[in-house]
């Protein structure tokens, strides 16, 4: 039972280190931005985050014809 815990600490120990290369070998060194207005093909399409758009959809238009009732 203690080799398989030995075994399963080092496979996580290594899978961490693996991930944080980036961080540890470049100076200022962070994970990018996993938010979607963040992202520069997602602003050249207009795509933003659902909260976003649902508040870009709920505003009032400007232009809208004033009808009578």
């Amino acid at each position: 039972m203690l080799k398989v815990a030995l075994i399963t600490s080092g496979i996580v120990a290594i899978s961490i280190a693996l991930l944080c290369i980036k961080l540890i070998v470049k100076p200022n060194g962070k994970f990018t931005s996993m938010h979607i207005s963040d992202n520069r093909e997602m602003k050249k399409r207009g795509i933003h985050c659902v909260q976003s758009m649902d508040r870009m959809m709920r505003r009032e238009n400007p232009h809208k014809v004033k009808e009578r009732v």
